[in-house]
C-alpha cells in the first residue's frame, strides 16, 4: 500500500530526491577536502547589527569558516549574536572558539581546528578593564 501511495505522488521506490537534514550536512570526502570547488573559504566579518548574524550562518551552512569580530556591536547585540551562532554551530556539528577579545572562530564540521589561543595573564588583566563583560 505504501508503494502505491509513493507511485500516486510520483515517487518511485528508487527515487531518493528527498533529503533529510542529516544527509544535507553529511559531506563526502571530496566535499570536505574542497577538491571539487577549489577549497573552503575563510570569511572575516564584522557585524554592525544582530540582523547580520544570518549571513554568518549562511556561510557556515556552505561549509566555510568564519572569523567574527564583535567589536562594532553593543554588548547586548554581541550576546544575541553569540547565542544565535551557538545554536547554528550545534545544528551543523561545528565548533566555536574565542581567539581574542570579542573575536570568535566559527568552523563547520568539515574543518578541523587544532590548538587553542590562551590569554597571557598579565595582558588579560589589562584587557579585562577594556573588555565588555559577556
Amino acid at each position: 500500500m505504501a508503494l502505491n501511495l509513493k507511485k500516486m505522488m510520483g515517487l518511485d521506490g528508487d527515487d531518493n530526491s528527498l533529503q533529510t537534514e542529516d544527509e544535507f550536512y553529511t559531506a563526502t570526502e571530496e566535499e570536505a577536502t574542497g577538491s571539487k570547488n577549489g577549497g573552503s573559504k575563510m570569511i572575516l566579518l564584522e557585524p554592525r547589527a544582530y540582523s547580520e548574524s544570518q549571513q554568518i550562518a549562511d556561510h557556515l551552512k556552505k561549509r566555510n569558516s568564519v572569523v567574527v569580530n564583535l567589536k562594532r556591536v553593543t554588548s547586548d547585540q554581541a550576546k544575541r549574536i553569540i547565542d544565535f551562532l551557538s545554536g547554528c554551530i550545534y545544528a551543523i556539528g561545528g565548533t566555536m572558539q574565542k581567539v581574542g577579545v570579542g573575536i570568535y572562530l566559527c568552523a563547520p564540521k568539515n574543518v578541523n581546528v587544532q590548538g587553542k589561543i590562551t590569554e597571557d595573564s598579565s595582558v588579560a588583566d589589562e584587557e579585562a578593564n577594556e573588555e565588555v563583560k559577556w
